[in-house]
């Protein structure tokens, strides 16, 4: 270490550069010099330089980019410019009419548009103030985001001051996400420490981003793209194709390539040369966005309500490839139906290594005519889930088998049971390991009981070492126990213990949801909370009595008056009383309903910028119902990205769809 405060401030001018330039070659170009070891060695030295001589720190180091303490809330901040969606597409067809319709309203002009990736993250916008940054936001609703200033500055890649000669104002738009290699790494470190995993890299950045708490952000590996601007002051550029190369001399990373055309034809070339490399670039994509280069062009075209009209987002279909199925393993839920899943000879799929894939159920396979040994298409739906979607029959063999559900349980050697009117087949062993695993994972899940650090890998440990018999063995671990376990620090033990703690204040629905009662969704689950006072009523219900609410009917109802019937449940809901958790529902407000939601209801579906139970808590909260099925009876249906069957049921329906833009406008 330096010795005097000279010597100290030339290491650390030296070592601010250094560690500036790898964030730049990791962030921007993905072609890091170093290995994470050695870049860690020289920020670990810029940050023990600046604790000992803590006159040379800077507000514009390096090493200030975990933030401050943790936020108390979101603030809400408006754009200056609304930041709006583009139309989306998955027919080239539906691309070429997009660039006929500009034709029609440019007539005898030439169009030059720029074909970019469309990054799968979460839309941000920053503002910069004579190259200073001053606050970033989410999308929000397009007009009014939440301030997420302290975790974006965690972002190494995101400069707090600009390079080169930046303009007064500069509002840019960007894509926050969550790097690929580093997210499969930070699933890894999740599954070590028995959290559970993030489901893809979109919803991770998204949480990222949501935590009040910066320093949390800044153990994420996120990165962001710039691809426009909103508000700009003191420079005026006349072309998107400009933008790129200046957000670089401004020290913004972009996209990393894109493509110019000025014809259907090269448009068209762009969007498949795109799909061909993109699963080579560090974030995930699922397609290209097709812009009017010329801004004079775009002022022309103008705006629909909530769109440009000269820019559209062409999405890629989901990616197939061929492979070998090896075998099908069976999988035993928390309720004990046996789920088949496809051992494949790995494969690459969407730019990572599949080697298992999901069947759905006997039926399903079945349908398909799947057997042991064909060469079967897989695909990833949305990128994430890995499945069998059709069988190569031309290239059977004559070796290969047909499937067979066994007739015990793999877990236990129980008898399995098939209902009749029913796909699933089940293990009636209530005992079963897999099960108990199961389901308790499912109780200590996010939807359910929130207990944060009760994952896959820590509830295994847990039912080995016989710690765990049911869910309410939960409530009676303690410090001398999980020392014992492998890889639990006095740390992991601590907050493993405090969210056991909290999940005891965790609302009435929430518990019946996580009893894992057969048929039992969060809806029903909320639909009891709402009618009874508590869970002892419930518990004393009549099936006649229970058939009637909403949203849980002759099946459902008769299920729950089965759960509380037998012996071994009453017992476990004992113990949970015992442990003080929550059996009262919670009391109704006044009148707190809102203008748009009183009396309504609404089903959500596909991927939106909260989790779903967060919007529904916004629903309920102002005087809506959520149900988990669309009907003739369904008020509206809020449908996100990707959203499937029950948008084109709503559609048949005629049941209005809303998409979040105009919720949280409703909102």
């Amino acid at each position: 270490m330096a010795e005097t405060e000279e010597t100290a401030r030339a290491r650390i001018d030296e070592l601010r550069r250094a560690v500036e330039e790898h964030n730049r070659r990791y962030h921007e170009e993905a072609a890091p010099a170093i290995s994470d070891r050695e870049y860690d060695k020289l920020f670990r030295e810029l940050s023990d330089l600046e604790k000992s001589f803590p006159r040379l720190a800077a507000a514009d180091s390096p090493t200030q980019r975990v933030g401050g303490k943790p936020l108390k809330a979101f603030a809400q901040i408006a754009h200056r410019v609304p930041m709006l969606s583009l139309d989306n597409t998955y027919s080239e067809e539906e691309v070429k009419d997009f660039y006929r319709r500009m034709e029609r309203l440019l007539p005898n002009q030439k169009i030059p548009v720029v074909i970019e990736p469309k990054a799968d993250g979460v839309a941000v916008s920053l503002l910069y103030e004579k190259g200073e940054i001053r606050y970033a936001a989410t999308r929000g609703d397009g007009t009014v985001g939440d301030d997420i200033t302290q975790n974006i500055a965690t972002i190494r890649s995101v400069p707090k001051r600009l390079k080169g000669n930046p303009p007064d104002v500069l509002e840019v738009r960007g894509e926050a996400y969550l790097d690929k290699s580093g997210f499969a790494k930070l699933n890894a470190e999740r599954t070590k420490a028995g959290l559970p995993e993030f489901a893809n890299p979109r919803n991770a950045a998204a949480g990222s981003l949501k935590q009040l708490d910066p320093a949390i952000a800044a153990q994420r590996p996120l990165g962001v793209i710039f691809y426009g601007t909103g508000s700009v002051e003191g420079i005026v550029l006349e072309k998107h194709s400009e933008l790129f190369a200046w957000l670089k001399k401004l020290g913004l990373p972009g996209p990393g390539r894109w493509w110019p055309a000025d014809s259907v034809e090269e448009i068209l070339s762009a969007i498949h040369e795109l799909d061909r490399v993109r699963h080579d670039f560090p974030y995930q994509t699922d397609g290209a966005v097709i812009k009017v280069d010329s801004f004079a062009q775009r002022e022309i075209l103008g705006f629909t309500a909530k769109s440009p009209r000269w820019a559209i987002a062409f999405k890629y279909e989901a990616e197939r490839v061929e492979t070998r199925l090896l075998d099908v393993l069976i999988q035993v839920g928390r309720t004990g139906t046996l789920t088949p899943v496809a051992a494949l000879e790995p494969v690459i799929v969407s730019g990572s290594r599949v080697a298992r894939a999901t069947l759905h159920n006997e039926e399903e396979i079945e349908r398909k005519d799947v057997r042991i040994g064909d060469v079967v298409l897989v695909e990833k739906a949305g990128e994430v889930i890995p499945a069998v979607v059709g069988v190569r029959t031309d290239l059977r063999t004559g070796t290969e088998k047909k499937f067979r559900m066994p007739k015990k349980c793999p877990e236990c050697g129980s008898e399995v049971v098939k209902d009749e009117g029913q796909v699933a087949v089940r293990c009636v062993n209530s005992q079963c390991p897999a099960q108990l695993r199961r389901r308790i994972e499912h109780f200590a899940s996010r939807g359910a009981m929130d207990i944060e650090g009760l994952g896959e890998a820590m509830v295994g440990q847990l039912v080995e070492h016989k710690l765990l018999g049911d869910v309410s063995d939960i409530y009676a671990l303690n410090a001398a126990t999980l020392n014992e376990l492998e890889r639990m620090g006095e740390k992991s033990v601590i907050n493993l213990l405090d969210a056991i703690a909290r999940s005891k204040s965790r609302p009435l629905w929430r518990l019946l949801f996580g009893l894992g009662i057969l048929h039992v969704g969060v809806s029903a689950s909320r639909a009891l909370a709402d009618h009874f006072p508590d869970l002892d009523t419930i518990m004393k219900s009549s099936m006649e009595e229970l058939q009637r609410i909403p949203d849980v009917g002759e099946v459902v109802g008769r299920s729950i008056h089965d759960f509380f019937r037998q012996p071994g449940n009453v017992e476990t809901i004992e113990k949970l009383r015992s442990a003080g958790l929550q059996f009262k529902a919670e009391e109704k407000k006044a009148d707190d309903s809102a203008p748009g939601f009183k009396g309504t209801t609404w089903v959500i579906t596909g991927t939106l910028s909260q989790s779903r139970d967060e919007i529904a808590e916004l629903i309920l909260g102002r005087g809506g119902k959520v149900s988990a099925s669309v009907s003739k009876k369904t008020s509206f249906l809020l449908a996100g990205e990707e959203a499937g069957s029950k948008l084109e049921k709503a559609k048949k329906l005629g049941v209005p769809v809303m998409d979040e833009a105009g919720f949280r406008n409703l909102l």
